[in-house]
């Protein structure tokens, strides 16, 4: 089992509802030990002008798949939840789940980037994270706690 660390948003109606099934369907396809953040309200972070705030939230757990199955996962759950499968990352959607960690995994190819190639930069993702993996560490080596703290003192 490998330790990982998603992150769910949305900011359509029906986001809440999306991101609370969506964990009851990660369950239900074998990730264990989860351990979910708060929801919090975050503004859009580049995305269209005039974009909804989002809900956003973070969970960490234990995944017996691959990095790709697991993606396939979050990939399938966003198009039932109607995410269209080729969409922009700049648009609102209902659901939208984002791999951060996937145990000490440094990953970069064109389908996959772990850890999350943006994460370490936004708060938004950071304050939800740090409550469910504070000591995961991204490819420099800085923890979570200590990328949120960075972020904080600019």
């Amino acid at each position: 089992m490998t330790e990982i660390a998603v992150m769910l948003g949305g900011n359509l109606p029906g986001s809440a509802e999306a991101i609370k099934e969506a964990l009851k369907k990660f369950a239900a396809a074998g990730v264990e030990d989860i351990c979910t953040s708060e929801v919090k309200i975050s503004e859009a972070v580049d995305c269209v002008p005039g974009t909804p705030d989002f809900l956003d939230m973070a969970f960490a757990g234990k995944w017996a798949g691959t990095e790709v199955e697991l993606l396939e996962l979050c990939q399938r759950l966003e198009r039932e939840a109607g995410r269209p499968a080729i969409h922009s990352s700049r648009e609102s959607r209902i659901l939208d789940c984002d791999i951060i960690f996937f145990g000490n995994t440094v990953l970069d190819t064109p389908r996959l980037t772990i850890p999350h190639p943006r994460a370490q930069m936004r708060k938004f993702v950071l304050e939800v994270m740090v409550q469910v993996a504070p000591y995961m560490r991204f490819a420099d080596g800085t923890t979570v706690k200590k990328a949120l703290q960075m972020l904080e003192a600019k």
